[in-house]
């Protein structure tokens, strides 16, 4: 690196390893799994694949219950030819059981062409001998017709897909539904956050009796774990009970308490009430700490030139205070917008999908339907999002340094 020693590259050395094991190789790995069509529930796409391949477990098993029912059923059948041609497809899935090895501990392993012609060979004629068993009727004849299928299944195709996943995101009408909400949510809260947190960090900022008790008091919804706040708010809201679904029937804005929750703009308006009341006390820390760096004689002089509270807010405060809100803004942004446990516990992404976020849509897709390939392309949309949002800010900030020099 120019103009940087071996020494001081030692220096940060740790940091790029932490850096690299816990952020860039799992956007690697996620982004891999993108070009694949990956889900954990197919045992045919259970794995990233550019080839054929066999699963030698499955096939395992298929040579043993077709063998064990096939000599079961050969007490029901009285011609020679379909005899013999029993006897020797059993023969035959023994051999070929033992030409792909088995009883080795790898469960799927590459195999060439010649060895894949050879599987679906057997499979024929297993398919040949069923047809033999369909006259006489033999009690294992249905089992058999789906053990014998278990023989093709044990090939494994390529699921390599390469840009497809992404075509299909585009015209995914659920993602761009969520993506609208996530920036419904992220722009409402992050709203309400900023002005009520510079209002609370005014008052912690002033010289009151008392003064620590009130800043560690205010800082309690923050400290909550969300998925704790969640449930409370979730109590809150109850339809039948809660005291803030029944205030806010009261007062008019629901036609009844259980609108609160069931209903997309009810629930909404719910989730963004209790996402603000656990983190505007954040935002008003870092504004807090950058109200701390104004110097005091500035307010002094506007006070000798006849200046009020408000003029004082708008051409000392609100200048001086800029860097601080771009970056607590830039927190709460990408905070808001990656929003998972909060809408999971609260809501779970209903009703009808109306407070499903981003982060809601492809957790349920890579772990309620084990589609991990689908799943990552809504998280690298997610990414995506996240870097152009980051960049804008990153932007505004060194402008306002700039400016600021």
């Amino acid at each position: 690196m120019k103009g940087m020693s071996f020494r001081q590259f030692g220096f940060i050395l740790p940091l790029l390893v932490l850096i690299s094991v816990f952020s860039l190789w799992p956007v690697l790995q996620s982004f891999t799994y993108t070009f694949f069509d990956y889900k954990l529930n197919d045992q045919q796409k259970a794995g990233l694949y550019f080839s054929d391949r066999f699963n030698l477990e499955l096939f395992s098993e298929s040579e043993l219950y077709v063998t064990l029912l096939l000599e079961e059923d050969q007490a029901s059948v009285t011609n020679e030819a379909d005899l013999n041609k029993i006897n020797q497809f059993i023969t035959n899935v023994s051999n070929l059981a033992n030409q792909l090895g088995t009883g080795q501990e790898e469960k799927v392993i590459k195999i060439n062409d010649e060895e894949k012609e050879a599987v679906l060979r057997l499979y024929e004629e297993g398919l040949a001998v069923l047809d033999a068993l369909q006259t006489y009727q033999t009690p294992n004849t249905e089992n058999l017709t789906f053990i014998i299928e278990d023989i093709q299944n044990s090939i494994i195709p390529p699921n390599f897909i390469g840009l497809q996943g992404y075509k299909q995101a585009l015209s995914d009408t659920r993602l761009f539904q969520s993506m609208g909400i996530t920036l419904i949510f992220t722009s409402i809260s992050v709203f309400f956050e900023l002005i009520l947190g510079i209002i609370l960090a005014l008052i912690l900022n002033q010289s009151l009796k008392g003064r620590g008790i009130i800043r560690t008091t205010s800082l309690i919804p923050w400290a909550i774990p969300t998925a704790v706040a969640a449930l409370l708010w979730m109590y809150l809201y109850n339809g039948n009970s809660g005291i803030v679904a029944n205030l806010f029937a009261t007062v008019g804005l629901i036609e009844s308490p259980q609108d609160l929750l069931s209903t997309g703009t009810g629930a909404i308006f719910a989730t963004i009430l209790a996402d603000v009341w656990k983190t505007t006390p954040y935002m008003a820390l870092l504004l807090l700490a950058g109200l701390q760096t104004i110097p005091k004689s500035l307010y002094e002089a506007s006070d000798i030139d006849g200046a009020n509270k408000l003029q004082a807010f708008f051409n000392i405060t609100l200048p001086l205070l800029k860097p601080s809100i771009l970056v607590a803004l830039l927190f709460r942004t990408l905070d808001a917008f990656r929003v998972f446990d909060l809408v999971y516990v609260l809501t779970g992404g209903g009703p009808g999908g109306a407070t499903e976020t981003v982060s809601v849509y492809a957790y349920k897709v890579m772990f309620s339907q084990t589609n991990f390939g689908y799943g990552s392309i809504i998280v690298m949309f997610m990414f995506f999002c996240v870097a152009i949002i980051a960049t804008i800010f990153v932007k505004l900030l060194g402008t306002n340094v700039m400016d600021k020099n």
